[in-house]
Parts: structure tokens; sequence; C-alpha cells
């Protein structure tokens, strides 16, 4: 075919065979030649290492590994202050000691509370002027048996509420907050007559409250043998308990508040070591009092 150009004479028109190149000085192309480029790819970046990602290029500036490591820093800080804070409300480390038991010594814990008639040697062992492990030393105080007794109780309390139908969740609350009263009650009157007499001991309040929650043991004693076996098997198993409890807190207490005059080897006499033995009596004698008190209404 032939075809007439702007001057009016004959030009052919330029044919491209099939697989040939297209003219780059060609300035109308009608199709894009795309056979040979489909899957073509530029490597030209091939071999100059590996690709570098935005977060791999700011782990990598020194400037973000100082301030992670400033940031952390002051996490561990404010942790450590926060510790500190709490520790001198909740002496958690202090805690950690009193719950250092094991499967031993709570046995052998709740035959010395049921039968401490036997036993001879009270005194705490110490280990460089600090007092060992409970689990190492039956005479050392603990919280374990304590906080298992009460909840103990508050279950055995349900029990037997409902035994007379007479249970509701309103009246085993009513039943497990006023034994938690009576317990801070009795910690504080204790720490108030320790104060007032001036006693020079090393007992602290989480001992006292050591001492004051053993008497949970005895009470569940108590209720259950009222469950199995009448009032008659109630106050007979409740009356041995509370003198063992008393005979417990006698021996225990007064090695803590005569310490004073059991390290000199004198004699308990004059008026301040009169006030201390009757101090310690009646701490002892206060138990079976609340054990009578917070059990008698649970057995008929």
């Amino acid at each position: 075919m032939e075809f007439l150009n702007q001057s009016g004479s004959r030009q052919q028109p330029k044919i491209r065979m099939r697989g040939t190149t297209m003219d780059p000085s060609d300035p109308s192309p009608l199709f894009e030649d795309t056979s040979a480029g489909v899957n073509k790819h530029d490597h030209s970046g091939v071999g100059k290492g590996p690709d570098v990602y935005p977060g791999q290029a700011l782990l990598s500036d020194p400037m973000s590994n100082l301030a992670m490591a400033y940031g952390s820093s002051l996490a561990s800080h404010g942790k450590e202050m926060m510790d500190k804070s709490l520790d001198r409300f909740i002496p958690i480390s202090k805690l950690k000691y009193y719950f250092a038991v094991d499967t031993v010594y709570v046995g052998k814990k709740l035959g010395l509370l049921v039968f401490p008639y036997m036993h001879e040697n009270w005194e705490v062992s110490y280990q460089q002027d600090t007092p060992v492990a409970p689990r190492f030393d039956i005479n050392a105080p603990d919280l374990y048996i304590p906080v298992m007794g009460f909840i103990t109780y508050v279950l055995v309390a349900g029990l037997a509420l409902g035994t007379q139908n007479r249970f509701s969740p309103e009246i085993l609350g009513i039943q497990a907050s006023s034994a938690l009263v009576w317990l801070i009650i009795e910690v504080l009157a204790m720490l108030l007559s320790l104060y007032l007499v001036t006693v020079n001991t090393d007992l602290t309040t989480i001992d006292l409250v050591a001492f004051s929650g053993y008497k949970y043991v005895g009470m569940i004693v108590g209720v259950v043998a009222g469950l199995l076996f009448g009032r008659t098997g109630y106050y007979l198993s409740l009356l041995w308990c509370c003198i063992s409890i008393f005979v417990f807190t006698i021996r225990t207490l007064r090695l803590k508040i005569l310490s004073e005059a059991a390290a000199e080897g004198r004699l308990v006499r004059g008026a301040k070591n009169q006030l201390r033995m009757y101090l310690t009596m009646a701490i002892a004698a206060a138990q079976p009092v609340f054990m009578y008190w917070l059990t008698f209404h649970l057995v008929r």
C-alpha cells in the first residue's frame, strides 16, 4: 500500500517483522512491544547487601538504644520505689518468713496446739541473730495455720448453720466479719497492753496475729465434734482445746514477754515483772473466752 505524505509524494509504509525490535526513532508506535518484558525485574540491587527496613534502622540508631535503656532504668526504679512504699504498710518481705512452712511442720504444729503438755523446749532457734524459718523450728510462729484456720472456721460455721436450716450468705458474712473484727480488737488490745507495761520484747504485730489465730484450730475441733456428737461432744472437745491453747500461749509468750528476766536468769520479782506475768496470763486466758464466744451459737 502507498500513502501520500504532506508534500504529496508517495511513501511506502514501514513494516516491522515479528520478533524484531522497535525502532526508537519511530515517532508514533501503534503498540508497545511487551512480549519480552513481562517477567523482567530490576536486579540492580543484587549484591548490594540485605534490604534495610525502617524498624531495623531505628533499632540500630545509638540514640534509640540509649532512650530504650533510659526507659528501662526508669521502669525498674519506679518498681523499686513502689515496692518500698508498699513494704512500709505491708511488710511483704517479712510475710514470706511466716509462710515458709511445709507439711511436716504443719502436722507437728497442729499436734502441739492440741496436746502441748509433753513439749519441753519452747525457745525459738536463731541463726546469726535471725530466727530460722518455721519449717525448721516448730516453736517459730507462722501465719499459714492461722489463715487456713480462719478460712476453715468460716466454712465449718456455714456447714453448721446449714444443718440447722439457718444458713444464708448474709449470716455467713456476718460470722466471718465478726470473727475478723474480734481478732483485730484482740491484737490492738495486746499492743496497747504491751505499750502500757513498757515491755521490751521482740514480739511484732505479725507475731501477735499468729498467736491469736492459733485458737481457730480448737474452735474447728469443737464445732466438728458438736456436729458429730451433739452438744456434749462440743463442750468436751472445746474444753480440752481451751486448756491446750491456754498452756500453749503461756509457755510461748512467757519467753517473749519475760525475755529480759529469762535472759538474765533472774526470778520473776518486782512489780514490773508481776505486771508482765499478769499480762501473759491475761492474753492466754482471753483465748478460751473468744473460742467459746465465736462457736457456742453454732451447735444446738
